[in-house]
């Protein structure tokens, strides 16, 4: 079996170290430095590795495409303004964002090509960035990410910096950066939280700090140990299968800022004090990869875009050659070989690909604070059939009041969906207007409703079942705690059956009361509902909808546009399905069933108690 080769002998650690799991130790301030790479470049790659970078990119096709896509953005920042200071409404983000993109290009390109007209480019933006009035801290994930970025350009371009501009991007790094930084870890929330601000904020500091370690030792040796105690707070938060609360497109912006941590600590310190050891994070990479469906659209929960689709994730890289795991750098190679663009990171973190056949199981379940079930019929077909279902709590960051939420994939496109995320920047988006907004609310999901109500914002929910078989597979999940003014119990189950060839949706309640009952689920797709059945379009593809219980209940069509400031979910309409019930015991079957090639569809299957499945 062919493995994965690293860059440089400095990586092997990467590869090489122990995967059995302990504690982390943070080190002492007196002693953190002890081991510092004293010159520059020591962040991310030494100067040994981008030599040996360079020789590869000779060698390996592969790795020369990403090369040139590297180059290409590079080219293209040259000719870019200069980054100006404009904020946002209360977010200076997209500065620092950008500004970290730029200099990692024009970084990457001066040190692999010698050309001048990269570093210049990058000085020019670092420079300008220095000069901003401040990085708004008030804001501290903008300050960050800016810390993130000077320290990557004062340390890659360290070589050709004359003294002088050397010292004013330390001093600018050291005024906006590092003083508040010191200040935030002792008084900002985002030490002791467990979501991306955690990794975000330490990740970016942490780089800013060992950029300068060598002349302004005190802010490593103040912000290395601090975050490596508070990192451990998100990194427990992956255990035990690598899940991630707030969505895969934060999955994705926490992983990348965990990853740069603790690369930046083992390349300039030869070390992450152990927390690349701890178990959830050794499995994170599947999260991502399976949350795919055969659309390329993620399944989606929280404050991720409504057609939030698998993008690159170069942290898969560096998760793939610590873990040593190429399936999930094979995964990143065939993403990239489809017409997507590399970025530097995939050459930072490159691992060579494999292409060796890998068999990934068609169901999962992912445990932890939140709950997650994926099936599919198949992992080589864009038509394949996909359903997912979500658990876990809704009082989460960036959560939705979505419990049992669903979406499903078949014949190329998606047809059950979540619209996703609004505008951050509505009134009281993060505030108390929150759950007034109608992608956040319960009403746009794909859950149930009782007396159109949302559900309870304490609500949890758990996966109390999960079983996968040749033929089908299913989840149960118990959301009772969800709608607890209405009901004593409240179970719902997701299905594939028939050879997976169908999805099954089923809800059973135990009415506390009499409640109007609604399953709903929200489509792009034109409906045509008559009585029990409803006939989905899209795409030129088909895909019917019956009731099976209860007896008699009738399908409708309600639209799920808004009026502003709100998205307007322009096209999206809901198929629904409300009736009202006494006290007591209610069942809700809903049979889903694509209308496959081969001109079959499923059309009817008993209806068995969720206990009997």
């Amino acid at each position: 079996m062919s493995r994965p080769s690293t860059l440089a002998p400095l990586l092997v650690f990467a590869m090489s170290a122990s995967l059995s799991f302990g504690a982390p130790v943070a080190p002492s301030e007196e002693t953190v430095l002890d081991t510092l790479h004293a010159g520059h470049p020591r962040l991310f790659l030494r100067e040994a590795q981008w030599t040996g970078l360079k020789t590869r990119i000779a060698s390996d096709a592969t790795l020369r495409g990403y090369y040139e896509d590297v180059l290409a953005a590079a080219d293209r920042y040259c000719t870019a303004p200069t980054l100006e200071y404009r904020k946002i409404t209360i977010r200076l983000l997209h500065v620092s964002r950008e500004c970290l993109d730029r200099t990692q290009a024009l970084g990457m390109a001066w040190r692999l090509t010698g050309d001048p007209k990269y570093a210049r480019a990058a000085r020019d933006n670092l420079l300008a960035v220095c000069a901003f009035p401040d990085w708004n801290p008030s804001h501290f994930l903008d300050t960050a990410e800016m810390s993130h970025a000077v320290g990557v350009g004062y340390d890659w371009l360290y070589d050709w910096l004359d003294e002088a501009t050397r010292a004013t991007l330390r001093e600018g790094l050291i005024r906006h950066g590092m003083k508040p930084g010191l200040d935030a870890y002792a008084r900002h929330w985002f030490v002791r939280n467990a979501f991306n601000w955690n990794q975000v904020c330490n990740g970016g500091l942490v780089v800013g700090a060992l950029a300068i370690a060598d002349t302004h030792p005190e802010y490593a040796r103040q912000m290395v140990p601090k975050a490596v105690v508070s990192l451990q707070n998100p990194l427990k938060t992956y255990e035990p299968d690598g899940a991630w609360g707030e969505g895969v497109g934060y999955w994705n912006y926490a992983t990348s800022y965990t990853v740069y941590a603790l690369a930046a600590m083992q390349s300039a310190l030869d070390t992450d004090y152990g927390l690349s050891e701890m178990p959830g994070l050794a499995k994170a990479a599947e999260f991502p990869l399976a949350l795919t469906g055969p659309t390329g659209l993620y399944l989606n929960y929280a404050d991720i875009g409504g057609q939030a689709r698998r993008g690159p994730l170069p942290c898969l890289f560096w998760l793939a050659g610590r873990y040593r795991q190429p399936a999930w750098s094979d995964a990143e190679h065939a993403l990239l070989a489809g017409g997507r663009r590399a970025g530097a990171n995939h050459l930072l973190f490159y691992q060579s690909p494999t292409r060796e056949k890998v068999s990934r199981p068609l169901d999962t379940r992912f445990r932890g604070p939140v709950e997650v079930a994926v099936m599919r019929s198949a992992w080589d077909d864009p038509n394949a059939l996909f359903v997912g279902v979500k658990a876990g709590y809704n009082r989460v960051a960036h959560g939705h009041l979505d419990l049992g939420n669903f979406e499903l994939d078949a014949l190329g496109a998606r047809w059950a969906r979540d619209l996703g995320a609004d505008d951050y920047n509505l009134p009281a988006y993060f505030g108390n207007r929150r759950w007034s907004y109608y992608r956040l609310n319960s009403q746009s999901h794909n859950v149930p409703l009782l007396d159109g109500r949302n559900q309870h914002l304490d609500g949890k929910a758990s996966i109390t079942r999960f079983d996968s078989k040749e033929d089908r597979a299913f989840a149960i999940l118990d959301l009772s705690s969800a709608y607890v003014e209405g009901a004593s119990r409240v179970l719902r189950g997701v299905a594939l059956i028939e050879g997976r060839r169908a999805a099954l949706i089923q809800d059973e309640f135990r009415l506390a009361r009499p409640c109007e009952v609604a399953w709903g689920m929200t489509t792009d797709a034109s409906i045509q509902p008559s009585g029990a059945t409803a006939v989905l379009k899209q795409n030129g593809r088909q895909l019917t909808a019956r009731i099976l219980s209860p007896a008699g209940a009738s399908w409708s069509v309600e639209s799920a546009e808004q009026a502003p400031p709100q998205a307007a979910n322009k096209g999206v309409s809901r198929l629904i399905v409300r009736f009202s019930r006494p006290a007591g015991d209610v069942r809700v079957a809903v049979l889903l069933s694509p209308q496959w090639e081969d001109g079959e569809t499923v059309e009817r299957v008993p209806v068995k108690p969720l206990a009997d499945w």
